[in-house]
């Protein structure tokens, strides 16, 4: 129940950024229980290992948006626009930041890194099985409709041939 619990608080802490889902420096900081300005220090000695597709800084329009997200800041005045870390970052981040909590939590985010890329990946599965369905009912909408129409024209009754002219009567003449 409580690895439950702190799966659900590190899911909360997970944001999707320029197409990536990444977690804050701060919360990391917190989870590890050390201080932020510590866990970046460490980072910033062992830069040669996080590229940019393991760890990157927010510019400060992303930043504004995510204190946005929050509704209101809890984080005061930064000197510095926050660093975020990639699921690669995190794991990159055990290496660097060597405490027992460290470990534990790493293995925590990446269970629940896990998960979520297992449920992105029953809902892709789910879209398609939907719209396969879709193509196969708007395919027989259509034949339903030509099978309507086809039984309208059967239910019309036959048209009368318009007379062309008068004919005589039937029959044979005799003199």
């Amino acid at each position: 129940m409580k690895e439950l619990a702190q799966q659900q608080l590190i899911e909360r802490r997970i944001f999707i950024i320029r197409g990536h889902k990444v977690m804050l420096d701060k919360e990391l900081a917190i989870l590890y229980g050390v201080k932020t300005k510590n866990l970046n220090k460490a980072v910033s000695r062992n830069l040669d290992r996080f590229p940019d597709d393991f760890m990157f800084q927010l510019t400060k329009k992303e930043f504004k948006n995510l204190k946005f997200h929050f509704g209101t800041s809890s984080w005061g005045g930064t000197r510095k626009m926050p660093r975020v870390f990639t699921e690669h970052g995190i794991l990159m981040l055990s290496s660097v930041i060597r405490n027992w909590q460290a470990t534990h939590v790493n293995i925590q985010i990446m269970r629940t890194f896990v998960r979520l890329r297992q449920a992105i990946a029953n809902h892709k599965e789910l879209a398609q099985k939907l719209e396969e369905l879709e193509r196969r009912m708007d395919k027989h909408d259509k034949n339903i409709i030509a099978i309507f129409e086809i039984i309208k024209e059967l239910m019309k009754p036959p048209a009368l041939p318009l007379p062309s002219k008068p004919k005589g009567p039937i029959g044979f003449y005799t003199h």
